[in-house]
């Protein structure tokens, strides 16, 4: 089937914090959906069947909670109302934005998937209830090719959005596609998190996910397009990931992924949005996934030289440092022991490091890592190491393997450029997670196994 992603720059309201009217609120918001307009209609034009639009890329962010009021439309859970917004547009106030997205959806024959804020009356006798009477939901909706809303998903992880609710209970959330069956949906920061993007993708054996974000890059493991890859291949998947596109606050990076190609945009550089339209296969549910065993070597690699530490992503990590052209490494952490084996094309003047972390994440967010990385340090002292590096010129060949205590291990492998490429082989062999790439064709940023704990969170 032919699916398109839209990065996008939204027009931001210049001062977020401010109280306006419903009616300013929506001036603002028809900018952006000018703009959602004609990628619709590109994308349609290109044989598209769905389109994804990024997380806040309507209303924008940095609101409080009562500023952002005005900007939020009436939540209606799709499996509860059967409503055509085009066709009905007097049905509910306070609807107008999903009327519009409705409208285009129907005149292009498209599903259309946006990330727009709603607003739900509740009671007192509801527990969960805000103290102003009425939950605010980061929310994605989902229209058919006939303008119909078939779907409607809550974002359960909130990243410090002062302005939203979390749900009550997670949506687990799938909607039917004539074209690819069964698509899964989520927002950004869920897509760390086992509930509800990873137990909905095992439980529901979805094969296809639909994936909003406003993504801030953290190099080296957690770029946008990295880590959109990594969960593709981690589960066997297809994600359309739609990311926003302000690269002043570190944010870009969208693309349209399979378990063997990814189709990616990420650039730091320009402004305006991208349209990526690309031809990809179905996936169906008897496909065997990555995560099955497959035969590789794993010795026991020897002791190596005396580790170093140094904070990367605001862990503490243990590294080795990468000093000969070719050899074997060992780090270790609590119970994580990594374990590489590598060969360089040729020297280059540059540091390397195997850094080995096994504990929890306690910075914006907390959850248990288990993360083994083969880095490119950011200078040639020791002390660089775990800083964000973007360019490189050496070509490695290797394998990485770790004793994870994790079955959700995701594998990042980066270039130079944030640029992607799939390892040659990866999968479980003697209870050990392994990694494996002879020669990347740019130099090599970051190879690494990145496992969730979930149950230690």
């Amino acid at each position: 089937y032919i699916a398109a992603v839209y990065e996008h720059e939204s027009v931001l309201s210049p001062n977020p914090a401010a109280l306006v009217d419903r009616r300013a609120a929506l001036a603002l918001m028809a900018r952006n959906l000018d703009i959602y307009e004609q990628q619709v209609v590109a994308a349609a034009g290109q044989g598209a069947q769905i389109i994804v639009f990024p997380e806040d890329g309507i209303h924008g962010f940095n609101f409080t909670r009562r500023s952002i009021y005005p900007y939020l439309d009436l939540f209606l859970p799709a499996h509860s109302v059967e409503w055509n917004p085009c066709r009905a547009p007097r049905l509910f106030n306070d609807t107008e934005v999903l009327q519009r997205l409705s409208c285009m959806a129907l005149k292009n024959k498209i599903f259309l998937v946006a990330n727009l804020g709603t607003k739900q009356a509740c009671e007192h006798v509801d527990p969960h209830c805000p103290s102003d009477g009425r939950y605010q939901f980061n929310t994605n909706v989902v229209f058919d090719a006939d303008g119909a809303l078939v779907a409607t998903y809550r974002k359960h992880n909130l990243y410090f959005e002062d302005a939203f609710d979390s749900p009550p209970e997670a949506d687990y959330v799938l909607f039917d596609t004539p074209f690819a069956g069964k698509f899964g949906i989520f927002t950004c920061f869920d897509i760390l998190f086992f509930e509800p993007a990873v137990n909905l993708v095992r439980q529901y054996n979805v094969k296809q996910v639909v994936y909003p974000t406003a993504w801030m890059n953290q190099l080296p493991l957690l770029s946008a397009v990295e880590f959109q890859q990594a969960f593709a291949t981690a589960f066997n998947i297809n994600v359309l990931a739609a990311n926003i596109h302000h690269p002043a606050l570190g944010m870009t990076g969208s693309g349209i992924y399979t378990p063997v190609k990814s189709f990616i945009y990420h650039n730091m550089q320009s402004s305006g949005g991208k349209l990526i339209v690309a031809e990809i296969p179905v996936i169906t549910p008897d496909h065997k996934t990555s995560l099955e065993k497959v035969p590789c070597r794993v010795s026991q690699s020897e002791e190596s030289l005396p580790p170093f530490y140094a904070e990367m992503m605001y862990d503490n990590f243990t590294f080795v440092p990468v000093q000969e052209d070719k050899g074997e490494l060992k780090v270790c952490a609590n119970t994580l022991c990594c374990y590489l084996r590598y060969q360089r094309a040729a020297s280059t003047h540059e540091l390397y490091a195997l850094g080995a972390f096994d504990g929890l994440h306690t910075v914006h967010g907390t959850y248990y890592v288990q993360a083994c990385a083969l880095v490119k340090c950011g200078g040639l002292r020791f002390s660089s190491c775990g800083q964000e590096v973007t360019d490189a010129t050496a070509s490695i060949d290797f394998q990485l393997w770790a004793n994870m205590s994790t079955p959700y291990v995701f594998p990042l492998l980066l270039t130079s450029g944030v640029t992607l490429e799939f390892a040659d082989r990866m999968g479980w062999k003697n209870d050990h997670y392994f990694i494996s790439k002879n020669g990347t064709s740019s130099g090599l940023l970051t190879a690494a196994l990145y496992g969730r704990w979930y149950e230690k969170d």
